[in-house]
Protein backbone atom coordinates (compact mmCIF):
# COMPACT_ATOMS: atom_id res chain seq x y z
CA UNK A 1 0.00 0.00 0.00
CA UNK A 2 1.44 3.18 -0.94
CA UNK A 3 -0.98 5.89 -0.02
CA UNK A 4 0.17 9.01 1.67
CA UNK A 5 -1.58 7.90 4.71
CA UNK A 6 0.64 5.11 5.24
CA UNK A 7 4.12 7.27 5.13
CA UNK A 8 3.69 8.85 8.39
CA UNK A 9 4.36 4.62 9.34
CA UNK A 10 7.33 4.15 7.18
CA UNK A 11 8.98 7.54 8.07
CA UNK A 12 8.46 7.25 12.14
CA UNK A 13 8.14 3.87 13.17
CA UNK A 14 10.72 1.35 13.99
CA UNK A 15 11.56 -1.55 11.39
CA UNK A 16 10.35 -3.59 14.70
CA UNK A 17 6.85 -3.58 13.49
CA UNK A 18 5.19 -6.65 12.18
CA UNK A 19 1.80 -7.54 11.70
CA UNK A 20 1.07 -3.83 9.65
CA UNK A 21 3.67 -5.70 6.95
CA UNK A 22 0.99 -8.76 6.53
CA UNK A 23 -2.17 -6.39 7.11
CA UNK A 24 -1.23 -3.10 5.31
CA UNK A 25 -4.09 -0.68 6.02
CA UNK A 26 -4.97 1.80 8.52
CA UNK A 27 -7.39 -0.14 10.19
CA UNK A 28 -10.47 2.67 12.05
CA UNK A 29 -13.24 0.74 13.78
CA UNK A 30 -14.45 -2.17 15.22
CA UNK A 31 -17.38 -4.09 16.47
CA UNK A 32 -17.64 -7.95 17.58
CA UNK A 33 -16.22 -9.82 14.76
CA UNK A 34 -15.34 -7.63 12.42
CA UNK A 35 -12.41 -5.02 12.21
CA UNK A 36 -13.06 -1.81 9.35
CA UNK A 37 -10.30 0.27 8.05
CA UNK A 38 -10.55 3.70 6.97
CA UNK A 39 -11.66 3.53 3.44
CA UNK A 40 -14.52 1.62 4.90
CA UNK A 41 -13.32 -1.96 3.86
CA UNK A 42 -14.81 -4.99 6.74
CA UNK A 43 -12.60 -7.54 7.87
CA UNK A 44 -13.62 -10.77 9.41
CA UNK A 45 -10.96 -11.07 12.45
CA UNK A 46 -9.81 -14.80 12.90
CA UNK A 47 -6.93 -13.48 14.98
CA UNK A 48 -8.77 -11.34 17.82
CA UNK A 49 -5.75 -9.22 19.03
CA UNK A 50 -3.34 -12.33 19.57
CA UNK A 51 -5.97 -13.63 21.79
CA UNK A 52 -6.73 -10.46 23.79
CA UNK A 53 -10.10 -10.17 22.18
CA UNK A 54 -11.77 -13.13 23.90
CA UNK A 55 -15.07 -11.42 23.34
CA UNK A 56 -15.22 -9.75 20.24
CA UNK A 57 -14.25 -5.74 19.58
CA UNK A 58 -15.91 -3.40 21.69
CA UNK A 59 -18.31 -5.86 23.64
CA UNK A 60 -21.72 -3.67 24.66
CA UNK A 61 -21.74 -5.19 28.08
CA UNK A 62 -18.21 -4.20 28.19
CA UNK A 63 -18.13 -1.20 26.56
CA UNK A 64 -21.29 0.52 28.98
CA UNK A 65 -18.84 -0.45 32.38
CA UNK A 66 -16.19 1.19 31.14
CA UNK A 67 -18.06 4.49 30.43
CA UNK A 68 -20.12 4.63 33.49
CA UNK A 69 -16.32 4.06 35.18
CA UNK A 70 -14.86 6.91 33.13
CA UNK A 71 -18.07 9.11 33.12
CA UNK A 72 -18.17 9.15 37.55
CA UNK A 73 -14.24 9.91 37.45
CA UNK A 74 -13.18 6.52 38.98
CA UNK A 75 -9.60 5.89 39.54
CA UNK A 76 -7.54 4.88 35.83
CA UNK A 77 -3.92 4.99 37.48
CA UNK A 78 -3.68 2.98 41.11
CA UNK A 79 -0.62 1.50 40.92
CA UNK A 80 -1.56 -1.33 44.27
CA UNK A 81 -3.69 0.72 46.31
CA UNK A 82 -7.11 -0.55 47.05
CA UNK A 83 -9.55 0.52 44.96
CA UNK A 84 -13.75 -0.12 44.57
CA UNK A 85 -12.75 -1.47 41.28
CA UNK A 86 -9.98 -3.77 42.72
CA UNK A 87 -12.51 -4.86 45.15
CA UNK A 88 -15.07 -5.66 42.76
CA UNK A 89 -12.53 -8.09 40.88
CA UNK A 90 -11.22 -9.51 43.88
CA UNK A 91 -14.60 -10.64 44.40
CA UNK A 92 -15.38 -11.92 41.60
CA UNK A 93 -12.42 -13.74 40.58
CA UNK A 94 -13.19 -15.64 43.85
CA UNK A 95 -16.85 -15.88 43.42
CA UNK A 96 -17.43 -16.68 39.81
CA UNK A 97 -13.94 -18.60 39.01
CA UNK A 98 -11.57 -19.86 42.27
CA UNK A 99 -14.38 -21.00 44.32
CA UNK A 100 -16.64 -22.65 42.09
CA UNK A 101 -13.42 -24.97 40.67
CA UNK A 102 -12.07 -25.72 43.71
CA UNK A 103 -8.97 -23.54 43.57
CA UNK A 104 -7.50 -21.40 46.18
CA UNK A 105 -4.77 -19.18 45.33
CA UNK A 106 -3.66 -15.86 45.90
CA UNK A 107 -3.46 -13.24 43.47
CA UNK A 108 -0.74 -11.02 42.33
CA UNK A 109 -1.14 -7.94 39.77
CA UNK A 110 1.94 -7.57 38.06
CA UNK A 111 2.94 -5.08 35.22
CA UNK A 112 0.10 -4.81 33.06
CA UNK A 113 1.68 -8.17 30.60
CA UNK A 114 1.94 -11.69 30.10
CA UNK A 115 5.48 -11.34 30.09
CA UNK A 116 5.64 -9.65 32.99
CA UNK A 117 3.07 -12.03 34.47
CA UNK A 118 5.93 -14.72 33.16
CA UNK A 119 8.65 -12.85 34.84
CA UNK A 120 6.98 -12.70 38.11
CA UNK A 121 6.22 -16.56 38.21
CA UNK A 122 10.18 -17.26 37.51
CA UNK A 123 10.71 -14.98 40.39
CA UNK A 124 8.40 -16.29 42.53
CA UNK A 125 9.31 -20.11 41.90
CA UNK A 126 12.74 -18.92 42.49
CA UNK A 127 12.55 -17.33 45.77
CA UNK A 128 10.09 -19.99 46.95
CA UNK A 129 12.16 -22.78 46.15
CA UNK A 130 15.84 -21.25 46.36
CA UNK A 131 16.67 -23.10 43.03
CA UNK A 132 17.46 -21.17 40.06
CA UNK A 133 16.76 -23.60 37.02
CA UNK A 134 13.74 -23.84 35.19
CA UNK A 135 12.41 -26.20 32.90
CA UNK A 136 10.44 -25.41 29.39
CA UNK A 137 9.57 -27.46 26.38
CA UNK A 138 10.46 -27.68 22.89
CA UNK A 139 8.38 -24.82 20.61
CA UNK A 140 7.57 -23.07 23.68
CA UNK A 141 6.87 -19.56 23.75
CA UNK A 142 6.47 -17.17 27.17
CA UNK A 143 7.22 -13.82 25.91
CA UNK A 144 10.18 -11.32 25.10
CA UNK A 145 11.63 -9.83 27.94
CA UNK A 146 14.77 -11.93 29.75
CA UNK A 147 13.09 -14.31 31.85
CA UNK A 148 10.69 -15.31 29.25
CA UNK A 149 13.03 -15.45 26.55
CA UNK A 150 15.03 -17.91 28.68
CA UNK A 151 12.04 -20.37 28.60
CA UNK A 152 11.13 -19.75 25.16
CA UNK A 153 12.27 -22.16 22.14
CA UNK A 154 12.48 -20.04 19.14
CA UNK A 155 15.93 -19.45 18.14
CA UNK A 156 15.18 -16.18 16.18
CA UNK A 157 13.28 -14.75 18.98
CA UNK A 158 16.05 -15.41 21.76
CA UNK A 159 18.88 -14.44 19.42
CA UNK A 160 17.08 -11.00 19.93
CA UNK A 161 17.97 -10.76 23.73
CA UNK A 162 21.39 -9.90 22.77
CA UNK A 163 22.82 -11.94 25.84
CA UNK A 164 23.44 -15.26 26.87
CA UNK A 165 19.98 -16.77 28.08
CA UNK A 166 20.83 -18.54 31.19
CA UNK A 167 19.16 -21.12 34.04
CA UNK A 168 16.78 -23.08 31.67
CA UNK A 169 16.65 -26.44 30.31
CA UNK A 170 14.46 -27.19 27.04
CA UNK A 171 12.33 -30.95 27.77
CA UNK A 172 10.71 -32.11 25.12
CA UNK A 173 6.89 -31.61 24.55
CA UNK A 174 4.31 -33.99 23.86
CA UNK A 175 5.02 -35.49 20.32
CA UNK A 176 7.78 -34.24 20.05
CA UNK A 177 10.16 -37.19 20.30
CA UNK A 178 8.12 -39.63 17.35
CA UNK A 179 4.75 -38.58 18.72
CA UNK A 180 5.21 -40.92 21.18
CA UNK A 181 4.36 -39.14 24.60
CA UNK A 182 6.14 -41.91 26.77
CA UNK A 183 9.64 -41.22 25.37
CA UNK A 184 9.50 -37.44 26.80
CA UNK A 185 9.02 -38.60 29.93
CA UNK A 186 11.12 -40.98 30.09
CA UNK A 187 13.92 -38.48 29.12
CA UNK A 188 12.37 -35.88 31.98
CA UNK A 189 12.49 -38.51 34.47
CA UNK A 190 15.81 -40.17 33.86
CA UNK A 191 17.68 -36.35 33.54
CA UNK A 192 16.07 -35.21 36.88
CA UNK A 193 16.94 -38.73 39.25
CA UNK A 194 20.60 -38.87 37.33
CA UNK A 195 22.64 -37.25 39.71
CA UNK A 196 24.97 -37.26 36.63
CA UNK A 197 22.85 -35.59 34.21
CA UNK A 198 24.51 -32.50 34.46
CA UNK A 199 21.17 -31.06 35.23
CA UNK A 200 20.36 -29.53 38.52
CA UNK A 201 17.47 -30.01 40.71
CA UNK A 202 14.97 -26.66 39.17
CA UNK A 203 12.72 -24.57 40.81
CA UNK A 204 9.80 -24.80 38.58
CA UNK A 205 8.55 -26.38 34.87
CA UNK A 206 6.76 -23.95 33.23
CA UNK A 207 4.44 -25.32 30.15
CA UNK A 208 1.53 -23.75 27.86
CA UNK A 209 -1.29 -26.75 27.79
CA UNK A 210 -1.71 -25.60 23.64
CA UNK A 211 1.49 -24.11 22.24
CA UNK A 212 -0.18 -21.30 20.41
CA UNK A 213 3.41 -19.47 18.79
CA UNK A 214 4.69 -22.51 18.69
CA UNK A 215 2.20 -23.98 16.30
CA UNK A 216 -1.34 -24.54 17.66
CA UNK A 217 0.74 -28.23 19.29
CA UNK A 218 -1.39 -29.74 22.08
CA UNK A 219 -0.59 -31.05 24.99
CA UNK A 220 -2.67 -34.25 25.92
CA UNK A 221 -4.73 -34.81 28.94
CA UNK A 222 -2.42 -37.50 30.10
CA UNK A 223 0.79 -35.95 29.28
CA UNK A 224 -0.50 -33.31 31.55
CA UNK A 225 -1.44 -35.16 34.63
CA UNK A 226 2.12 -37.13 34.38
CA UNK A 227 3.67 -33.83 34.24
CA UNK A 228 1.48 -32.80 37.45
CA UNK A 229 2.75 -35.91 39.12
CA UNK A 230 5.97 -35.54 37.98
CA UNK A 231 6.38 -32.19 39.81
CA UNK A 232 4.60 -33.13 42.70
CA UNK A 233 6.34 -36.00 43.45
CA UNK A 234 10.00 -34.41 43.05
CA UNK A 235 8.85 -30.92 44.75
CA UNK A 236 9.27 -28.96 41.53
CA UNK A 237 6.44 -25.90 41.28
CA UNK A 238 4.56 -26.61 38.38
CA UNK A 239 3.49 -23.27 36.31
CA UNK A 240 0.79 -22.98 33.27
CA UNK A 241 1.32 -20.15 31.10
CA UNK A 242 -2.48 -19.56 30.58
CA UNK A 243 -1.90 -15.94 28.81
CA UNK A 244 -3.52 -16.82 25.75
CA UNK A 245 -4.92 -20.23 26.23
CA UNK A 246 -6.73 -19.27 29.26
CA UNK A 247 -9.79 -16.91 28.99
CA UNK A 248 -11.81 -19.35 27.74
CA UNK A 249 -9.91 -20.43 24.64
CA UNK A 250 -9.90 -23.72 24.63
CA UNK A 251 -13.22 -24.15 26.31
CA UNK A 252 -12.76 -24.10 30.24
CA UNK A 253 -11.94 -20.67 31.65
CA UNK A 254 -8.65 -22.39 32.43
CA UNK A 255 -7.28 -24.34 29.90
CA UNK A 256 -5.27 -26.58 32.37
CA UNK A 257 -9.06 -27.72 33.72
CA UNK A 258 -9.49 -30.75 30.81
CA UNK A 259 -6.52 -32.46 32.75
CA UNK A 260 -8.21 -31.87 36.39
CA UNK A 261 -4.65 -30.59 37.41
CA UNK A 262 -3.94 -27.75 40.21
CA UNK A 263 -0.88 -26.08 39.01
CA UNK A 264 1.21 -24.42 41.81
CA UNK A 265 1.37 -21.11 39.85
CA UNK A 266 -0.65 -19.81 36.48
CA UNK A 267 -0.08 -17.19 34.41
CA UNK A 268 -3.11 -14.51 32.79
CA UNK A 269 -2.90 -11.91 30.70
CA UNK A 270 -3.96 -10.85 27.16
CA UNK A 271 -8.22 -11.75 27.67
CA UNK A 272 -8.44 -11.40 31.42
CA UNK A 273 -9.33 -7.31 30.92
CA UNK A 274 -12.31 -8.71 28.89
CA UNK A 275 -12.05 -5.75 26.69
CA UNK A 276 -8.53 -5.73 25.13
CA UNK A 277 -7.23 -3.55 28.01
CA UNK A 278 -3.62 -4.19 29.47
CA UNK A 279 -3.67 -6.09 32.47
CA UNK A 280 -2.25 -9.45 34.24
CA UNK A 281 -2.74 -11.51 37.05
CA UNK A 282 -0.27 -14.04 38.94
CA UNK A 283 -2.07 -16.98 40.62
CA UNK A 284 -0.43 -19.22 42.97
CA UNK A 285 -1.01 -21.39 46.01
CA UNK A 286 -1.50 -19.82 49.04
CA UNK A 287 1.65 -21.23 50.85
CA UNK A 288 3.68 -19.75 48.07
CA UNK A 289 2.73 -16.30 49.31
CA UNK A 290 6.58 -15.49 50.50
CA UNK A 291 7.08 -11.93 48.24
CA UNK A 292 8.19 -9.08 50.55
CA UNK A 293 5.99 -5.81 49.59
CA UNK A 294 7.12 -4.20 46.81
CA UNK A 295 9.55 -6.99 45.95
CA UNK A 296 7.98 -7.59 42.49
CA UNK A 297 5.98 -4.03 41.05
CA UNK A 298 5.28 -2.08 38.57
CA UNK A 299 4.00 1.23 37.64
CA UNK A 300 0.91 0.06 35.47
CA UNK A 301 -0.14 -2.87 37.81
CA UNK A 302 -2.97 -1.11 38.71
CA UNK A 303 -5.18 -0.19 35.46
CA UNK A 304 -8.08 0.23 36.96
CA UNK A 305 -10.44 0.75 33.74
CA UNK A 306 -9.07 -2.87 33.29
CA UNK A 307 -10.25 -3.80 36.59
CA UNK A 308 -14.14 -3.22 35.76
CA UNK A 309 -13.79 -4.67 32.16
CA UNK A 310 -12.78 -7.62 33.60
CA UNK A 311 -15.62 -7.51 36.83
CA UNK A 312 -17.84 -6.97 33.54
CA UNK A 313 -16.31 -9.71 31.44
CA UNK A 314 -16.59 -12.44 34.59
CA UNK A 315 -19.95 -11.82 35.62
CA UNK A 316 -21.27 -11.65 32.19
CA UNK A 317 -19.94 -14.52 30.47
CA UNK A 318 -18.84 -16.99 33.28
CA UNK A 319 -21.49 -17.07 35.75
CA UNK A 320 -22.74 -20.76 34.14
CA UNK A 321 -20.80 -22.98 31.53
CA UNK A 322 -22.78 -21.61 28.25
CA UNK A 323 -19.95 -19.97 26.94
CA UNK A 324 -17.96 -22.78 27.35
CA UNK A 325 -20.33 -24.86 25.81
CA UNK A 326 -20.66 -22.49 22.55
CA UNK A 327 -16.75 -21.80 22.63
CA UNK A 328 -16.56 -26.13 22.32
CA UNK A 329 -19.28 -26.09 19.58
CA UNK A 330 -17.49 -24.10 17.27
CA UNK A 331 -14.23 -25.80 17.97
CA UNK A 332 -15.74 -29.10 16.18
CA UNK A 333 -17.11 -26.86 13.51
CA UNK A 334 -14.36 -25.87 12.40
CA UNK A 335 -12.82 -29.04 12.66
CA UNK A 336 -15.44 -30.24 10.19
CA UNK A 337 -14.45 -27.82 7.73
CA UNK A 338 -10.64 -28.23 7.68
CA UNK A 339 -11.45 -31.69 7.58
CA UNK A 340 -13.12 -31.23 4.14
CA UNK A 341 -10.28 -28.52 3.20
CA UNK A 342 -7.90 -30.95 4.34
CA UNK A 343 -9.36 -33.84 1.96
CA UNK A 344 -9.40 -31.42 -1.06
CA UNK A 345 -5.33 -30.46 -0.23
CA UNK A 346 -2.82 -32.90 -0.47
CA UNK A 347 0.14 -31.80 2.19
CA UNK A 348 -1.87 -30.99 5.21
CA UNK A 349 -3.14 -31.57 8.51
CA UNK A 350 -5.05 -29.80 10.93
CA UNK A 351 -4.74 -29.56 15.12
CA UNK A 352 -6.58 -28.18 17.81
CA UNK A 353 -8.36 -27.88 20.80
CA UNK A 354 -11.25 -25.32 21.21
CA UNK A 355 -11.26 -22.25 19.15
CA UNK A 356 -7.34 -22.32 18.78
CA UNK A 357 -7.39 -24.41 15.82
CA UNK A 358 -4.05 -24.84 13.00
CA UNK A 359 -3.63 -25.75 9.74
CA UNK A 360 -0.35 -27.59 9.42
CA UNK A 361 1.39 -27.14 5.55
CA UNK A 362 3.76 -29.87 4.73
CA UNK A 363 5.51 -27.00 2.44
CA UNK A 364 5.50 -24.23 5.31
CA UNK A 365 6.04 -20.98 2.78
CA UNK A 366 2.36 -22.21 1.53
CA UNK A 367 1.16 -21.02 5.01
CA UNK A 368 1.82 -17.42 4.75
CA UNK A 369 0.62 -16.79 1.29
CA UNK A 370 -2.96 -18.63 2.40
CA UNK A 371 -2.77 -15.83 5.18
CA UNK A 372 -1.95 -13.38 2.52
CA UNK A 373 -4.91 -14.55 0.01
CA UNK A 374 -7.04 -14.68 2.94
CA UNK A 375 -6.46 -11.00 3.76
CA UNK A 376 -7.07 -9.45 0.14
CA UNK A 377 -10.80 -11.32 0.59
CA UNK A 378 -11.43 -9.70 4.04
CA UNK A 379 -10.13 -12.65 6.71
CA UNK A 380 -7.46 -11.68 9.22
CA UNK A 381 -5.78 -14.49 9.99
CA UNK A 382 -2.15 -15.58 11.00
CA UNK A 383 0.91 -17.84 10.69
CA UNK A 384 2.62 -19.86 13.94
CA UNK A 385 4.91 -22.65 14.22
CA UNK A 386 8.75 -22.44 14.20
CA UNK A 387 8.99 -22.12 10.31
CA UNK A 388 5.27 -19.99 10.06
CA UNK A 389 3.94 -23.35 8.20
CA UNK A 390 0.90 -23.44 10.60
CA UNK A 391 -2.06 -21.32 9.92
CA UNK A 392 -3.68 -20.48 13.11
CA UNK A 393 -7.19 -19.52 13.61
CA UNK A 394 -7.78 -17.84 16.66
CA UNK A 395 -11.80 -16.19 15.99
CA UNK A 396 -13.73 -14.64 19.22
CA UNK A 397 -15.39 -16.67 21.06
CA UNK A 398 -18.30 -14.86 21.15
CA UNK A 399 -18.14 -14.92 16.64
CA UNK A 400 -21.74 -16.02 15.01
CA UNK A 401 -21.95 -19.38 13.47
CA UNK A 402 -22.79 -17.47 9.90
CA UNK A 403 -19.22 -15.16 10.62
CA UNK A 404 -17.61 -18.58 11.16
CA UNK A 405 -19.19 -20.34 8.55
CA UNK A 406 -18.36 -17.02 6.03
CA UNK A 407 -14.31 -16.70 7.41
CA UNK A 408 -14.21 -20.60 6.74
CA UNK A 409 -15.59 -20.47 3.16
CA UNK A 410 -12.98 -17.31 2.73
CA UNK A 411 -10.27 -19.48 4.10
CA UNK A 412 -10.85 -22.33 2.14
CA UNK A 413 -11.18 -20.02 -1.21
CA UNK A 414 -7.87 -18.59 -0.52
CA UNK A 415 -6.14 -22.35 -0.01
CA UNK A 416 -7.65 -23.59 -3.62
CA UNK A 417 -5.67 -20.27 -4.86
CA UNK A 418 -2.84 -21.03 -3.14
CA UNK A 419 -2.38 -24.51 -3.45
CA UNK A 420 -4.72 -25.32 -6.36
CA UNK A 421 -6.17 -28.88 -4.68
CA UNK A 422 -2.18 -29.52 -3.55
CA UNK A 423 -0.25 -28.15 -1.18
Amino acid sequence: MTLPEMTVFSELESNVRGYCRSWPTVFDTASGSWLRDETGREYLDFFAGAGALNYGHNHPVLKTALLDYIARDGITHGLDMSTTAKRELLETLRDKLLRPRGLDYKVQFPGPTGANAVEAALKLARKVTGRTEILNFTNAFHGMTLGALSVTGNAAKRAGAGVPLQHATSMPFDGYLSGAEDESFEWMERVLDDTSSGLDSPAAVIVETVQGEGGVNLAGVEWLRKLSALCSAREILLIVDDVQMGCGRTGPFFSFEIAGITPDIVTLSKSIGGYGLPMALVLFKPELDVWAPGEHNGTFRGNNPAFVTATAALNHFWSDDSLEIATLAKGERIERALAGMIADNEGLSARGRGLVQGVVFDDASLASKVCAAAFQRGLLVETAGPEDEVVKLLPPLTISDADLDHGLEVLAASMDVVCGGGC
